[in-house]
């Protein structure tokens, strides 16, 4: 059974920073590319950033591009997003998620999730 635990959402000033980190368990997590969605109230989901299974890989959204940066670390089984510069519109659920299907840019299935951790940007 893969778990995937997400946290370092929180409450945070527009232009500030956070760090998400995403352990996971239970599979060869190195086997795997990964990613981050995020979904804001009233709104659909959003994949927002995904990474190999190397790491030499990555995708960013255009909506956090050059704000937003995806990282892993297979000797520690989990995937961090760094966050900056961020806005009021970045608030949402954000999950980590196992990638079941990806193209290497925006289309991306996944087949195992997170919980998900709250960010909220105030302005």
């Amino acid at each position: 059974q893969v778990q995937l635990v997400e946290s370092g959402g929180g409450l945070v000033q527009a232009g500030g920073s956070l760090k998400l980190s995403c352990a996971a368990s239970g599979a060869i997590f190195g086997n795997y590319h990964m990613g981050w969605f995020r979904q804001a109230a009233g709104k659909e989901r959003e994949f927002v950033a995904g990474i190999s299974a190397t790491g030499a890989s990555r995708y960013h959204a255009d909506s956090v591009k050059g704000r937003f940066t995806i990282s892993r670390d297979n000797a520690k089984n989990a995937i961090y997003l760094q966050m900056s510069s961020l806005r009021p519109e970045d608030t949402a659920n954000y999950s980590c998620a196992r990638l079941f299907s990806w193209d290497g840019k925006n289309w991306a299935t996944a087949d195992y999730w997170g919980q998900g951790t709250q960010v909220t940007v105030s302005s």
